[in-house]
């Protein structure tokens, strides 16, 4: 298997990636045929997974203007992926200039492509970290010297709870966060579910056991109750918690594909 000039040495091009399946779903370049192969199989279950990750990525964007709407300018994105067009960086600094980025992930291709993609860009950084330690996110340099804490800040957590297995508590990790922020901060949170699918439950979850037995990253569907708790000492902004096409909408849901009703979104705010 031939290693592309932008892949990090020391990576396994062997394994699937959930970043990089992400990115082909996306219709990035930052793949290899081993993601590819995963994304299909997991498409056979569930035809509609691009969509899902389109109307996530289209509400990341809505989240974003709205943070900025509220005078917010510091955002940090944890579990953030291969920066494809329209990341947060691009909306937040459009909207406002200034506007200050961290991305944090602990895939290896996703850290090593974000910096290429902001190299000479001041207002944002990338740092190779797990949603799982928090501490080690807030104690990094880039963090340090980018986010001030005393400040509102915009915390990202689109699509990358699903990924953490309740014996991981990802709940003590998100609360963990929650009590670094000012008051004012933001929580922005997108996480996968059996709720609001177009097909049965059965039916999903062979993409399920695609992620958890190709992919080796369990896929954990929550629901509805169980997502809220992420919100706990957050005041959730109007609609609530909801699939994704309905928070604030800029095209009738009606006319989305059902896929992307798989799932919820919210943005709660801290007291």
């Amino acid at each position: 298997m031939e290693r592309p000039a932008w892949a990090p040495q020391g990576i396994d091009i062997s394994v699937p990636s959930v970043s990089r399946i992400y990115d082909y779903y996306l219709g990035g370049s930052h793949n290899f045929e081993v993601d590819r192969e995963a994304a299909r199989k997991a498409m056979e279950f569930m035809p509609g997974l691009p969509k899902i990750m389109q109307a996530n990525r289209a509400f990341m964007r809505r989240a974003v203007r709205f943070a900025v709407d509220e005078g917010i300018t510091q955002f940090l994105d944890i579990g953030s992926g291969i920066p494809t067009f329209g990341n947060v960086h691009e909306v937040a600094q459009q909207a406002s200039p200034g506007a200050r980025v961290v991305y944090v992930d602990h895939d290896p291709v996703a850290v090593a492509h974000s910096k290429a993609v902001l190299d000479g860009n001041p207002d944002a950084a990338a740092v190779s970290a797990d949603l799982r330690k928090p501490k080690d996110i807030l104690a990094s340099p880039e963090v340090q010297r980018l986010i001030d804490l005393e400040q509102p800040v915009a915390l990202l957590l689109v699509a990358v709870l699903h990924f953490i297995e309740d014996a991981d508590e990802p709940q003590r990790a998100v609360a963990e966060l929650g009590a670094a922020l000012a008051p004012g901060s933001l929580l922005v949170v997108t996480h996968a579910s059996y709720e609001g699918m177009p097909i049965s439950t059965e039916t999903a979850s062979g993409a399920v056991d695609v992620y958890r037995n190709d992919v080796r990253n369990p896929l954990i569907m929550r629901n509805r109750e169980e997502i809220a708790r992420f919100f706990t000492g957050y005041e959730t902004v109007e609609p609530g918690i909801v699939p994704i096409p309905v928070w604030r909408p800029q095209t009738a849901p009606e006319d989305e594909d059902p896929y992307t009703f798989a799932g919820y979104v919210g943005v709660g705010r801290k007291a």
